[in-house]
């Protein structure tokens, strides 16, 4: 198939590649212009706008947006719809509130144009592992955009197929799905997303406890001096707890192993607060997730206001004067 991405990015740029490996021909348009050289000498059509990338394509035109969140993507596809006509179809690849694609799809209904939305899971590794990807929309427009959805898909690989799936939609086991009507694919990636804030505060909170097993402040018949990198490595093979995730904190124990080189401050990318949002509007408890994502906060503080308003209370109730972290313990 031809498709035009705009966003060449750290995920946009391998979609394209990954794209050009599987046979598709594919335009490209970056506000970057090395970014679009880049690619050019691969082998993509270089585009230096919107409107030229759009004239690049043929009728039914498909133009896959892989862009941050929030007004660069809105003023993007705003942009592009000007170029665009009946028929044709925008994509939204990145990490889109799932509210903002039920109402762009409305606006461009108005025009006659299509959008689909995916979630899309791979990060940097999605060039060779391929992409997991949720996506929302018209089921006619999502089963004529197919071969590019299959492409980028992972396949089936080596993993067991799952018992009593029979008659089931077999899209799912190569590593996608149409979840729905337009928004239920960044829904479900957002969800996604709020899960993975709970599996990664899971794996940093067992191995801070790990780590600090040798501070001065226990017995010393009761302090161990444990290797994490082999810890991971280990329960990386045959454990209930195994995870890409657990591969990945696997690969960073052995690299960095003291992870002197990481601050701690860890940003969210907004998915969590909407998972959060979306818990509240459906009255759903996610203590797991909503503790995760408060952690991130905590994580950019260091003696947050909080914390010294706690350290005043506990003086002032019962004379408890300020002490210093166990040994070993630097947060």
């Amino acid at each position: 198939m031809e498709i035009g991405i705009v966003g060449l990015g750290r995920m946009g740029a391998n979609i394209a590649r990954r794209l050009m490996r599987g046979g598709h021909s594919v335009a490209a348009f970056d506000t970057n212009p090395d970014a679009v050289a880049a690619l050019a000498r691969e082998g993509v059509r270089a585009a230096g706008s919107l409107e030229s990338l759009a004239a690049m394509l043929a009728s039914p035109r498909a133009v896959w947006m892989m862009l941050p969140a929030g007004a660069i993507t809105e003023n993007a596809i705003t942009e592009l719809s000007r170029h665009l006509g009946i028929g044709d179809t925008v994509i939204d690849g990145g990490n889109t509130f799932y509210k903002d694609d039920v109402r762009r799809a409305g606006e461009l209904l108005v025009k006659k144009i299509h959008y689909v939305d995916v979630g899309t899971s791979g990060g940097i590794w999605g060039l060779e592992r391929g992409y997991c990807m949720m996506i929302g929309g018209e089921k006619a427009v999502v089963d004529r955009l197919d071969p590019i959805f299959a492409t980028l898909a992972p396949g089936a690989g080596s993993i067991a197929k799952t018992e009593h799936r029979e008659g089931r939609d077999p899209r799912v086991e190569n590593g996608y799905m149409h979840a729905g009507p337009v928004g239920s694919g960044h829904f479900v990636k957002m969800i996604h997303n709020g899960i993975e804030y709970g599996l990664m505060q899971a794996y940093a909170e067992g191995f801070d406890i790990l780590h600090h097993r040798s501070i001065e402040a226990l017995p010393e018949s009761e302090r161990f001096t444990l290797d994490l990198a082999d810890v991971a490595e280990v329960w990386r093979r045959g454990s209930v707890i195994s995870s890409w995730l657990l591969d990945l904190t696997a690969m960073a124990l052995a690299e960095h192993g003291d992870l002197e080189d990481f601050t701690g401050f860890v940003e969210d990318s907004g998915e969590g607060r909407w998972t959060v949002e979306a818990a509240i509007e459906e009255a759903v408890p996610a203590n797991v997730l909503s503790a995760a994502l408060y952690e991130r906060f905590r994580s950019r503080v260091e003696r947050s206001f909080a914390d010294r308003l706690l350290s005043a209370m506990r003086s002032k109730f019962g004379g408890h004067i300020e002490g210093r972290p166990p040994a070993g313990k630097t947060s």
